[in-house]
């Protein structure tokens, strides 16, 4: 096996491709589904869920599949795990994020990121501190040094885990993904300068649900208010060359979200039972 990129979603940003990905609860059962779809990615969801560290590590284990890992020439998972913590960009959760990462997260969403200051934290957070004089020094790093677990998921060693748990696109190598959510005005506002002055933020993801309540159009998310702050979040974000993510992707809505330029899609699994249809259709209990 080789050790190239692990980091599926990081893969394929890299190379100018578009992600697909999709949210899920922190339960095995989920994960097993996951393994035969052709997601790039999953973000474990937490905010919204209850923080059961147990179930996540849990659901990283039963995403792999042994067949697949078998036929296949690197030790990457065919879909990469990441998870979205429950505290808001202004609590700073590093723990969260730290705790996250030592089972072998391969990046974190982080919610309501509004000012320079919450973007700093998040990805500093996601990095193991290093003397000043270090390459790539800032933001200075924060997490905690205890990855046995991720090494062991990762499939790699300890040092190896070292060179290569840091973000991207701060450091070219780096394995692991810091997405911010910008869900407010303060963060649309402040999104110049997020980006400007804090290095290693790899995806911006449109936070609509709040922002449309915010914004006094809940859920409504083809308003033009709406419209308009997803749209100046893509400019900002173009202008810069750092991708941007749409949560609420559908058949319906696939197309125009290309269009617009989004480069992450976040689409919810469907679950279809044509056996249980077809045989209430026969049996007119439809």
């Amino acid at each position: 096996m080789t050790t190239s990129r692990l980091n599926k979603v990081i893969g394929a940003l890299d190379a100018g491709q578009h992600v697909f990905a999709t949210f899920s609860a922190a339960d095995p059962t989920s994960a097993v589904e996951l393994t035969t779809t052709a997601y790039d990615a999953v973000v474990f969801e937490m905010e919204h869920k209850p923080w059961d560290i147990n179930a996540l590590r849990d659901s990283f284990q039963y995403l792999l599949s042994r067949r697949q890992i078998f036929g296949a020439d690197s030790l990457a998972p065919a879909v990469t795990p990441m998870v979205r913590i429950p505290a808001n960009g202004a609590e700073k959760a590093q723990w969260h994020a730290k705790q996250a990462l030592d089972l072998g997260a391969f990046g974190i969403i982080w919610p309501h990121i509004s000012t320079v200051e919450e973007a700093r934290n998040a990805v500093a957070a996601c990095r193991y501190p290093r003397l000043p004089d270090a390459p790539r020094y800032e933001p200075a790093g924060l997490r905690g040094d205890g990855p046995h677990a991720a090494t062991r998921y990762w499939g790699i060693s300890n040092i190896e885990y070292y060179a290569r748990a840091d973000v991207w696109p701060l450091a070219p190598d780096g394995e692991i993904l810091v997405g911010l959510m910008i869900e407010d005005q303060l963060g649309i506002e402040n999104l110049p300068d997020i980006l400007d002055q804090v290095p290693g933020i790899g995806l911006i993801l449109v936070g609509e649900g709040d922002m449309s309540q915010e914004l006094g159009f809940p859920r409504q998310y083809e308003h033009p208010r709406v419209l308009e702050c997803k749209r100046r979040i893509l400019d900002i974000c173009g202008a810069r060359g750092i991708a941007v993510g749409h949560p609420h992707v559908t058949a319906d809505n696939v197309k125009q979200v290309l269009d617009d330029g989004y480069r992450f899609l976040m689409s919810a699994p469907v679950r279809t039972y044509p056996g249980l249809d077809r045989a209430r259709e026969l049996t007119g209990r439809n």
